[in-house]
Parts: C-alpha cells; sequence; structure tokens
C-alpha cells in the first residue's frame, strides 16, 4: 500500500457514518467527496472522478426497493489515471439479492458494515487495483449466481463450436423463421447449399426439426 493514497467518494445518507468511516481509515486513502443520495452521488463521481466509490446500497434516489446499485450513469467514468472508476458496496445487509444486484449493476465488490477499519482498507485498495472483493459469506452467493451463468455460457460455447461461420449464420436465419430461400437470398447462396448447412446443423447438434432449431436458439439467447 506504497505510493499515492487511493482516491475515495464515501456515498451513504447517513452523514454520521461517513463521519465514522473517515475517521477509520488510515492515510492510505483520501477521502476526496462525499454523497448522501444518488443524484449528488452522480455529480461528486463525475467532477472529482476518484479512483474507489465506498457506497451503501439502499440509497435516497435509487431504483427497485431501496437502489441496490451502482448510480446510474457513473459506471463508464474514468479516474485521472484513465482507469474505470471502480465501486465498492458497504452495506448492512447481507442478503443474497442485495448482493447479486449490486454486482449486476457494476460493483467490484460487497462488504458488510461489520468489516474491520483494517480490512476495509485492504479491501479499497484491492479494488483499487481491479481485484474483486466480498466479505467471507457474502462470496458464496456471487459463486451460485455467477458460477451457475458462466457455465451456462460454457455450454452454449462449446455447442456453437461444433459449428462452422457459415452454418452459424444459416442457423440464427432459420431459428428467426426465413424460408430456406429467403436464407439463399440474405446469405448469397444456393437453397441446395442452405438445406446442406441446416441439415448438418440438426446433426451435430442432435435436433430433430426447424422448430426445436428455433426453441434451441431461443433457450440460449441466440436470436
Amino acid at each position: 500500500m506504497s505510493g499515492e493514497p487511493v482516491r475515495v467518494v464515501l456515498v451513504d445518507d447517513h452523514r454520521m457514518f461517513r463521519s465514522g468511516v473517515k475517521a477509520e481509515l488510515d492515510d492510505s486513502v483520501e477521502v476526496v467527496g462525499e454523497a448522501p443520495d444518488v443524484d449528488r452521488a452522480i455529480e461528486v463521481i463525475r467532477e472529482v472522478r476518484p479512483d474507489v466509490v465506498l457506497l451503501d446500497v439502499h440509497l435516497p434516489g435509487g431504483s427497485g426497493r431501496g437502489g441496490a446499485d451502482v448510480p446510474p450513469g457513473c459506471a463508464g467514468v474514468e479516474t485521472d489515471k484513465g482507469r474505470p472508476v471502480r465501486f465498492l458496496a458497504l452495506s448492512v445487509s447481507d442478503a443474497a439479492e442485495d448482493v447479486i444486484a449490486v454486482i449486476r449493476s457494476g460493483a467490484r465488490g460487497y462488504v458488510t458494515k461489520t468489516i474491520s477499519p483494517t480490512d476495509l482498507v485492504s479491501a479499497i485498495h484491492r479494488v483499487a487495483e481491479g481485484d474483486a472483493v466480498f466479505s467471507p459469506r457474502l462470496a458464496g452467493f456471487v459463486l451460485d449466481a455467477f458460477g451457475a451463468a458462466a457455465g451456462e455460457i460454457a455450454e452454449v460455447d462449446e455447442e456453437l463450436d461444433r459449428l462452422s461461420a457459415r452454418e452459424r449464420e444459416v442457423m440464427r436465419l432459420i431459428a428467426r423463421g426465413y424460408q430456406y430461400k429467403e436464407v439463399a437470398k440474405e446469405l448469397f447462396i444456393s437453397v441446395k447449399t442452405v438445406e446442406t448447412h441446416v441439415s448438418s446443423v440438426l446433426r451435430k447438434l442432435q435436433l430433430s426439426s426447424r422448430h426445436e432449431l428455433t426453441s434451441w436458439a431461443m433457450s440460449r439467447r441466440l436470436l
């Protein structure tokens, strides 16, 4: 933790809590801005462009039932160093839905307010460096949610790898409801070639009809 301090913006609707956090941080972290709600957070983040935003997940002006997300319009803001501003959630909530919501919206980590000052400073530095940081019992929520999604993506990729680039083009058009003649015109190939590609796609994916192909593509969000 040498070099310049990590520049942080604190976002929480309780002023006393923000003051308490500032008092617990060491010299390796510099608080360069504060905000009590989403609208002010957007202004401060865009103005000072910190390395890390430490935010509560239930902010006034947020979306959903409490605003469990990164302030809209801030996910693409960059620091003075040209790196993306990174977000670390600090919340009293350890509910799975809050953890998943804030990570899906772009946060790099999620820790609860029971974290020790030393661990919080460490988490801020790690997030600033690009790591993902979670309180131990929350990591399981993230693995369950995103690990399952990663497995599904890997399965789809494996299935698509069986198809050639041209077969993928034909597959998507057929799954969208194109007739063979329409596919041929779209891809500048003969109807006979389309038929050959469709037969190959069905065989490689172990499907028996265009209807099954459409269902397969829709279930994998390939249309």
